[in-house]
């Protein structure tokens, strides 16, 4: 008998064992033990998490058993001293007062260091600018040896092309005589632009000699047309107002005097026929005389002439508003404002719609179809005809008001289809006839942040809810899990790389000298993913090129959504499977507030243990 009861006392005392190990976190896949206490980590957009800790920066890139590189020059390394060049592998790293500030250009796909002003000479920099797509680094200010200098290098190389120096520090000058510098600099073709407060300085890239200097004050950007013969300049005035300069590719003052517009210019297009501007006024800040006296908080649009900026037209466009789309069309340019309302102008001036197009507010959407332009708002819908502004079908879309919008288009049935946030309404696409194909409710008060058209069905997905219609608006699944708090519901946004994000993030980054101002066409995640792809590609590096091998990936990891929830045993993150809602996979976390990053095309989670230990999990398998 009392063998017995010792049997089973053990068979006990094991279960109560298996049973305090399925509750403990599941075993990584890979563990990095970091040193120094853990303050900041980031999922970048080529894959690699950046960890700093106590002792400086670590990378650590998907699948690795030990990080790829680790910065310690600066010791321990601030959020607010890191820069992330959006859709690039670089990092600047800025640190010290400024007089002593050092900066590193951090290549982070390679771990090299691609550049440090300790280690070419530098005293402190006013300006450390990437520029893409050429992929060089301008860096301004001051040397060891007193003078102030301008250096161009080779960020696939680190190596120094050309430095300038502006003053000789023998000499004893007044202060006020040295030009600081004064805004961004910029290349066009083999000219380095640097804007100075007294003037704007031209360097030969190839030659690393000054071409020219032109007497301009306090230029903050410029710009040029595609042949680099005409080049813009831009003064942003401290009462919110810009003045345009205009000069040769040889250094000579085209314009007379500078151009003063009302408010900041915050579109700029050189075009055949003139130069199309939209400008920003805000007077919110003002009150009494000086808000009577200044013009109304809107955009301003003009068209102003190259030859020697004066206004082309009569009557400028009313707006209302500010400019949410701008886009130049064949015959002319075709814009929407953020408040409400859609018009189109042609380049002489003349209103090219009978009259403007009155819409909800917040223009969701505006994009090119085979029957039209389509354009989505919190409470409608249409597709016009751009040569007249008139609804191709027999009225426009009109709904309850949005709590969420988003859209996608059901090629299988020829159809758009919009969620509001409580239902989806289908539009035909040949007859604009509307129905509301399904009603739908989230738990936690969640509406759908996307809604995609898959094989299978139409999905939509929160943060903690995952939903599949059938074509016909049956509900196919809804499947929700319990986010662990307030502190972490969402969180898994944050972490995860998508596609469409980084498509918009990438279009600035990537197409200096394109026209970002063309309609597009109403496409898909696999086709903005291909146009991301495309611009890496276009960079001749190493680390980009790997960067565009990643995305070519994205069609196969865009099957899968992960959420943070409330396990039996726990915190953790569940991976569903999209298409048919089950759960294909679960990592117990046993943290109330984890932080943790998700990398969605690479498939792996970073979960940070404690102080300073990253446990990586692979969530493919």
């Amino acid at each position: 008998m009392r063998r017995k009861l010792d049997i089973l006392k053990w068979v006990a005392g094991v279960l109560i064992l298996l049973n305090c190990y399925n509750c403990l976190a599941q075993n990584p896949d890979f563990t990095y033990k970091l040193g120094g206490k853990i303050t900041f980590m980031k999922l970048t957009d080529a894959g690699v998490l950046v960890v700093a800790n106590g002792e400086g920066l670590v990378g650590i890139k998907p699948g690795a058993s030990q990080p790829h590189f680790n910065f310690t020059s600066y010791g321990k390394v601030k959020p607010e001293e890191m820069d992330f060049i959006p859709m690039s592998p670089y990092l600047v790293v800025s640190q010290g007062g400024f007089m002593t500030a050092k900066k590193s250009v951090i290549d982070f796909v390679s771990g090299k260091k691609m550049f440090g002003t300790e280690d070419n000479g530098w005293k402190f920099t006013n300006r450390c600018d990437v520029m893409l797509p050429q992929n060089k680094l301008v860096v301004l200010g001051s040397r060891k040896s007193g003078a102030m200098a301008i250096g161009l290098y080779d960020l696939a190389t680190g190596k120094e092309e050309s430095l300038i120096e502006l003053n000789d520090p023998k000499k004893v000058g007044s202060v006020a005589s040295i030009p600081q510098f004064s805004g961004r600099p910029t290349i066009i073709g083999n000219g380095l632009l640097v804007p100075t407060t007294k003037n704007l300085i031209q360097i030969n890239t190839q030659t690393g000699k000054i071409d020219w200097t032109t007497k301009t004050d306090d230029i903050t950007w410029v710009v040029a047309d595609e042949s680099g013969t005409e080049i813009y300049c831009f003064e942003e005035r401290p009462n919110g107002d810009t003045k345009i300069f205009k000069v040769s590719n040889k250094g000579e003052i085209l314009w007379k005097e500078g151009q003063k517009l009302k408010g900041r210019v915050v579109n700029f297009q050189i075009l055949p026929q003139g130069l199309a501007v939209v400008s920003n006024v805000d007077n919110s800040g003002k009150s009494g005389i000086a808000k009577i006296a200044s013009s109304a908080s809107e955009s301003k649009i003009m068209m102003l002439s190259a030859k020697d900026g004066e206004d082309l037209w009569e009557k400028a466009p009313k707006t209302k508003g500010y400019v949410q789309h701008f886009y130049v069309m064949e015959d002319g340019i075709l814009f929407g404002i953020q408040e409400g309302g859609i018009n189109k102008i042609s380049f002489g001036g003349t209103p090219l719609f009978k009259k403007p197009l009155k819409t909800g507010e917040n223009i969701h959407t505006m994009a090119m179809t085979p029957k039209g332009m389509i354009y989505i708002t919190d409470s409608d819908a249409n597709i016009i005809d751009l040569k007249t502004g008139e609804s191709i079908w027999n009225k426009p879309i009109q709904y309850k008001k949005a709590k969420a919008v988003s859209s996608t288009y059901d090629k299988k049935n020829k159809r758009y289809l919009i969620s509001t946030g409580e239902e989806m309404i289908a539009i035909d696409e040949n007859s604009g006839d509307v129905s509301t194909l399904a009603s739908y409710k989230f738990n936690e008060k969640e509406v759908p942040g996307s809604l995609t058209s898959r094989d299978g069905g139409l999905l939509l997905t929160s943060s903690q809810n995952i939903m599949m219609l059938n074509f016909d608006g049956s509900q196919k699944f809804h499947e929700y899990y319990k986010s662990p708090g307030k502190s972490t519901a969402g969180k898994i946004f944050a972490g995860v790389m998508g596609v469409a994000s980084v498509a918009v993030a990438s279009s600035a980054a990537l197409t200096a000298g394109a026209n970002k101002n063309s309609l597009g066409d109403y496409n898909s995640y696999g086709e903005r993913a291909k146009i991301v792809q495309d611009g890496f590609s276009d960079i001749a590096s190493a680390s980009f090129t790997e960067m565009s091998k990643r995305f070519k990936a994205t069609s196969a990891t865009e099957n899968y959504q992960y959420i943070l929830t409330m396990l039996d045993s726990g915190v953790g993150l569940v991976k569903i499977n999209k298409d048919n809602g089950s759960k294909e996979k679960e990592v117990l976390l046993k943290d109330k507030k984890p932080e943790y990053e998700v990398d969605e095309i690479g498939g792996m989670l970073y979960y940070q243990k404690d102080g300073s230990t990253i446990y990586a999990f692979d969530l493919q398998k």
